[in-house]
């Protein structure tokens, strides 16, 4: 692709190449009078051209340490690192190279690597230090956030104000004004990709997470879906959009400052879909009578659905709601919203345990036409399964779909839509199947067998008593017919599923009694029903 460091600084080295220039040469320089024939003997052999980053490769743990896991996304795994040299902590970002499948996926991390160069400097946007890339993997190095998410700001100060949700709308919007002004559009704005410098109380807020971003050039339309369902704009539902989808997205964002729950909300991706294209937002439940008249009209401003009618991030700066003592008002909000918030930011990473559980639970009868049917597919007997091979298996089951349709189908799963939104495109009888990208949780477009078997077990085996009395049992470690906040951290630890996040927001997502426990009752309301009664904490935030 080219150039693959546009708008770095000459001093930068590039893609993590070591400031030490002997490192980029082919050998060490001869001294002087020594003899020709002798020097090759003193002198390594060139690193081999990395084919991601087209540059020499490099061991990133000959210079860092590198540590502990701090998150894991779709796309990469992100650890604690430290310079071997300084002692200096970063985070850094792992992208497997077999993920790395297509031309496409290549170029994406490219690109990432590209614009994070690119928007380097910026005081907001979390900064690449170094890219690196071995026989294995590409390392992206960058500055570390130990501050937390944005919302965690909020929570840990305890009161909330409309003008502190102005005061941090206004950093995420000067952020993106400053990513448009370079020409790149973020296309995953959600709150979980701000993230706090230090824990510090004045720490900045940093912009995170550029690996759906894209270069754009004035007028610029793109078609493909990327994003997170909550914050996803109509238009590129529609599958065309420029830059207005990321304030669409803000707005998303602000509206879940203000109250607590997001605008567009459904038990399901197709259903959440649905709602943004309807467009409709309401203002009328609480706290909304009581949210300033200019907050609301700023929300208004920043979800219309028609973005040529959206307001820009230049005028969201020059809203009066958001200037700095400008109208926001410096009153309380409800301490519902607090609560609210704290919950929306609470994954529910216990279901994803169950379904594990119950997976392994199944017996080899039960199992078995998931097995033939995982093997008809698996053409090639790789123990995984492709796009390809997964289009060619809808064909013999009788699903024949055009071009534009699986072409819709790979991109989907390139950006983890799920069932939902394909559902309309196929039909009734391609939602068992398609059930299989949902449990692709590396995101790298290949499903495997245990992948396979917990997907597709979740459509048609989850709601026998037996299998799910068997996966309470499991968390239930010591019988007594409830399951603790220990007994929960434990059994998400065995399963590999901790995130870091607060187990009692976990527990407070299913416990609906409040006792700080979960029965065998609401283990069972959990697993069978997503609870779309209008109750916040049994909303959830979709990350596709």
């Amino acid at each position: 692709m080219g150039n693959c460091c546009p708008g770095s600084r000459d001093a930068e080295p590039a893609f993590g190449a070591s400031s030490d220039p002997s490192t980029l040469r082919t050998g060490a320089s001869m001294k002087a009078g020594a003899s020709p024939s002798s020097a090759p003997a003193q002198n390594k052999p060139p690193a081999p051209i990395g084919p991601v980053l087209g540059r020499p490769m490099e061991d990133v743990r000959s210079i860092y340490t590198v540590g502990k896991e701090l998150g894991r996304g779709q796309f990469g795994v992100t650890s604690l690192c430290t310079h071997k040299a300084t002692g200096q902590k970063f985070a850094c970002k792992t992208i497997a190279k077999r993920k790395l499948s297509t031309k496409e996926d290549v170029e994406d991390v490219r690109r990432e690597v590209q614009i994070m160069y690119h928007l380097a400097g910026q005081p907001n946007i979390v900064e690449l230090k170094g890219a690196y890339e071995d026989k294995q993997s590409v390392h992206l190095v960058m500055e570390l956030c130990a501050g937390g998410e944005l919302f965690d700001r909020i929570i840990a100060k305890g009161h909330y104000t409309e003008r502190a949700a102005a005061s941090l709308l206004r950093t995420i919007v000067e952020i993106i004004h400053t990513c448009h002004s370079l020409g790149v559009i973020h296309r995953d704005l959600k709150p979980e990709n701000f993230l706090l410098l230090s824990k510090d109380e004045d720490a900045p807020l940093k912009a995170t997470d550029f690996g759906l971003s894209v270069f754009f050039k004035q007028g610029e339309v793109f078609k493909d879906i990327v994003g997170s369902a909550y914050y996803i704009a109509p238009e590129v539902l529609k599958r065309s959009y420029g830059p207005e989808a990321d304030i669409w997205s803000i707005g998303v964002i602000l509206y879940i400052l203000l109250c607590g729950v997001p605008p567009f909300w459904a038990e399901s991706e197709h259903g959440i879909f649905n709602s943004i294209l309807r467009g409709q937002v309401d203002f009328t439940s609480d706290p909304w009578p009581r949210i300033s008249a200019s907050a609301k009209d700023l929300v208004r401003k920043m979800l219309i659905s028609d973005p040529k009618k959206r307001i820009s991030a230049y005028e969201v700066l020059n809203h009066p709601w958001i200037k700095e003592d400008g109208e926001a008002p410096d009153t309380p909000l409800d301490n519902a919203v607090m609560s609210r918030l704290k919950q929306f930011r609470a994954m529910n990473q216990f279901k994803k345990a169950a379904l594990r559980v119950i997976a392994g639970c199944l017996s080899e009868e039960e199992i078995r036409g998931l097995k033939e049917m995982f093997k008809s597919m698996d053409s090639d007997n790789s123990g995984t399964i492709t796009v390809d091979e997964l289009r060619r298996g809808l064909s013999k089951q009788g699903t024949k779909l055009t071009e534009a349709e699986v072409q819709q189908l790979m991109e989907a799963v390139s950006v983890h839509l799920g069932f939902g939104l394909l559902y309309g495109i196929c039909g009734v009888m391609l939602t068992a199947y398609l059930l299989q990208i949902q449990a692709d949780a590396d995101g790298n477009g290949i499903i495997d067998y245990d992948e396979f078997i917990t997907a597709t077990m979740h459509m048609n085996r989850m709601d026998r008593e037996e299998h799910l009395y068997t996966a309470f049992q499991y968390f239930d470690k010591d019988n007594s017919g409830c399951i603790s906040k220990e007994e929960l951290e434990q059994a998400l630890r065995e399963k590999g599923l901790l995130d870091g996040r607060d187990i009692k927001d976990i527990i407070s997502e299913v416990d609906a009694d409040n006792d700080g426990k979960i029965d065998y009752n609401e283990f069972v309301a959990m697993m069978r029903k997503g609870n779309p009664e209008p109750n916040p904490k049994k909303r959830r935030d979709v990350v596709l």
